[in-house]
């Protein structure tokens, strides 16, 4: 695919509302696929299996399979999943900047919280 500026690219790996939300889960390490569910409860489950698979097919994300019963499937960031931390680190940044000026709260654990602070 021919693109016209380099961030078309980039988009077109993490675009979407829940892909950039998934990988700043997993930069904090591996998740099961209940942890990100839980983690993110306005995406069904359905979603959260394309996202996921997308990233993987992209290099972004590894999925482990441990034989045992029931399956235990863990996500984590590859190598090249990695090499987006500083994005990721600055979108974060500039997320809890944006909050704070216009006064957006941050949800943590079911419960509102001012940008800025954690739990």
């Amino acid at each position: 695919m021919a693109y016209n500026i380099p961030v078309e690219a980039t988009l077109e790996v993490i675009g979407g509302k829940w892909k950039v939300v998934i990988l700043c889960h997993l930069d904090k390490g591996e998740k099961r696929t209940s942890e990100l569910k839980r983690l993110m409860p306005g995406i069904t489950q359905k979603m959260l299996t394309q996202q996921l698979r997308e990233l993987e097919e992209a290099g972004l994300l590894k999925r482990q399979i441990f034989e045992q019963v029931p399956p235990k499937v863990v996500y984590s960031l590859t190598e090249y999943g990695w090499s987006m931390k500083p994005i990721l680190d600055t979108m974060c940044a500039w997320g809890e900047c944006h909050m704070k000026k216009t006064g957006q709260t941050l949800m943590t654990e079911g419960e509102p919280q001012t940008a800025g602070t954690s739990s």
